[in-house]
């Protein structure tokens, strides 16, 4: 069993205790989307140029998914959309969804997932990438061993130099080992690993970070001045579980082994599907995550100015019913944390709280009314010119991706 050290020291700040800081005044603006009927499953990214690319799956025919883009320009228009690719063995998944990155050389880079088996999770990562603005793309390959019929998933594309890193989860070694792939791998220990895009990617340039981590959360990076940070939940051995965030450095061309971003101790024999989030800036971080430790259901925020390598104690940032689904982001040298919000029945609300390094806390800003049910999926939150962007998943027949600004008025 592998121990992870505990990084955070300071006192625990909860969010409702703390003065209020003094945000910036945002209000939220409702945007045309670009989506069609049925659309689902949004993600964001913003490149160092500003533009804003939006992903997301749409019902083409039957059981064709199809997924599209659309890059959002200086003069807030949306592009046409573009498709990546349309297929009929998509796996489609409410919390792994698809993402596609404007890399600095103007390339894009887009992932998804594909079956590659009849059992329910037996599915790869594919990746491709477009020179033209997503006219045309690139023969997809595998970050990982391609053909194993096992779970993979929940990559975060973190764009570098000429390339990307590329971090995800992987149950081939799991299949390999042993683990039964009459489900497709799912409950099988995942491995956490990343892999370099350059021209393509393969097997051989994958690196093995950690053997045993959740198996269904989604993982996070970004680039501090010291080098790439990652970020996921990871799993220990033996019984009771604890599945609690934890974060890697690359220093001096390794990854560091992977440390505890703050004890929760939470013991879960299942996958919480509630992966976390973070941002850098400099050699600040803060990191977001979801945790129902002793049975009480928190969002908090950690930072860190020493690039990730010790975290302050986390601060409280939900207002009470949280179900988790995290989005983080700066603005003004403050986070602004994102999370779902369970209402009454099964109703739910898109909120966001900016959290100040002292601990200093916002009022909570409610950006959607929502659903607390599986298919609103996990809204997704990005930088923009003034503010923000958000897009998330309104459940219905069909469903529709909406799209919001959040700025100042």
């Amino acid at each position: 069993m592998r121990t992870l050290p505990i990084v955070g020291l300071a006192l625990l700040v909860a969010a409702c205790a703390a003065p209020e800081a003094s945000p910036p005044d945002l209000h939220v603006t409702s945007l045309p989307s670009p989506t069609g009927a049925g659309a689902a499953e949004p993600n964001l990214f913003t490149a160092a140029d500003g533009r804003v690319v939006l992903s997301w799956l749409e019902p083409v025919a039957g059981r064709t998914h199809a997924l599209r883009l659309s890059i959002r320009g200086s003069d807030g228009a949306w592009s046409a959309p573009r498709e990546v690719t349309r297929r009929d063995d998509l796996f489609v998944n409410w919390a792994d969804f698809p993402s596609v990155v404007l890399l600095p050389d103007g390339r894009l880079l887009a992932h998804w997932l594909q079956r590659n088996g009849s059992a329910t999770y037996a599915y790869e990562v594919r990746m491709s990438e477009s020179r033209d603005e997503g006219a045309t793309w690139s023969e997809s390959v595998t970050p990982h061993r391609a053909g194993i019929q096992a779970e993979h998933g929940f990559v975060s594309i973190l764009p570098e130099g000429s390339g990307a890193r590329v971090f995800f989860l992987d149950g081939g070694a799991g299949i390999l080992a042993g683990g039964h792939a009459a489900s497709g791998g799912h409950g099988v220990p995942m491995s956490f690993s990343a892999n370099v895009w350059g021209q393509g990617t393969d097997e051989s340039s994958k690196t093995l970070i950690d053997s045993r981590v959740c198996d269904c959360c989604a993982t996070a990076s970004a680039m501090t001045s010291r080098g790439p940070v990652a970020i996921y939940r990871d799993r220990s051995d033996g019984t009771p579980e604890i599945r609690d965030i934890a974060i890697t450095r690359l220093v001096d061309g390794a990854w560091t082994t992977p440390a505890l971003v703050h004890a929760d101790n939470w013991e879960v024999n299942f996958c919480p599907v509630n992966g976390p989030a973070i941002v850098a800036s400099g050699d600040t971080v803060a990191v977001a995550w979801f945790t129902a430790a002793r049975d009480t259901s928190k969002v908090l925020v950690a930072y860190s100015t020493d690039a990730g390598a010790t975290f302050a104690a986390p601060i409280r940032v939900d207002d009470g019913t949280p179900a988790g689904r995290v989005g983080l982001q700066w603005l003004d040298g403050a986070a602004y944390v994102s999370w779902l919000e369970r209402g009454n029945a099964d109703t739910a609300f898109v909120k966001l709280r900016r959290v100040d390094r002292g601990g200093a806390a916002g009022p909570a800003l409610v950006v959607s009314e929502s659903k607390g049910m599986r298919s609103s999926g996990f809204p997704r939150l990005t930088r923009s010119a003034n503010g923000f962007l958000m897009a998330w998943t309104l459940p219905g027949s069909p469903s529709e991706v909406k799209v919001a600004a959040i700025g100042p008025q």
